[in-house]
């Protein structure tokens, strides 16, 4: 019986090679960025049936990219991500929203969204 569900798909493009973390008496963790972009028509053109007709009939397109930040927990998955995954990589991360909070360098506490795949 599942009552609650936390779960996120993501298909992008890595923003920078991972690194690995290793805070004290914790295990490691590899982080890196993946954008998503989503894409809309703002012009006035009409748009015909079927997706070849939309790709020839479209207007403007309006592009928005959203960065996203992937944690990898998992032993062999985290070992593999920081061997592997390269800045450029088309890759698909499916995991869970954590919402989280932290102090950066100035002393001030802010709020941090990561996706754990």
């Amino acid at each position: 019986l599942v009552s609650a569900m936390n779960r996120v798909q993501l298909l992008g493009r890595v923003g920078q090679d991972p690194i690995m973390r290793q805070v004290e008496g914790k295990n490691p963790v590899t982080i890196f960025s993946l954008a998503t972009n989503e894409m809309w028509r703002t012009g006035d053109s009409e748009v015909g049936q079927g997706a070849l007709s939309l790709l020839c009939t479209l207007g403007d397109i309006s592009q928005k990219t959203t960065w996203h930040r992937i944690s990898v927990f998992r032993p062999g998955l985290r070992d593999v991500t920081y061997q592997y995954v390269r800045k450029g990589s088309r890759i698909f991360v499916e995991g869970k929203i954590d919402y989280g909070e932290y102090t950066d360098k100035n002393n001030v506490r802010r709020q941090a969204t990561t996706i754990i795949a």
